[in-house]
């Protein structure tokens, strides 16, 4: 890859499990964190470091309750965010 880059989570919505997708073009310390709608950590799925090249993290969210959830991505000097709906 060439840029980081925050890919876009499939299935979106989705029913009790997710994969996130996220490039990056050199190694670096990563963190990829699910906030609920009002703000709060709800899981930690990264935090650590990371080489250079795609990733896919696997979210099983079948322990949480259906609504709209944010990811958010801290990778070198960028950070990211993006929106899933989960559906039960």
């Amino acid at each position: 890859p060439d840029d980081y880059k925050l890919l876009a989570n499939y299935p979106n919505p989705f029913n009790a499990a997710t994969t996130i997708a996220f490039e990056l073009p050199e190694a670096c310390d990563v963190n990829l964190n699910i906030y609920n709608l009002a703000g709060r950590k709800v899981a930690t799925l990264i935090e650590g470091y990371r080489e250079a090249g795609c990733h896919n993290i696997n979210w099983d969210a079948s322990h949480y309750s259906s609504g709209i959830y944010f990811y958010k991505l801290s990778a070198g000097d960028k950070v990211f965010t993006k929106r899933m709906t989960l559906l039960k």
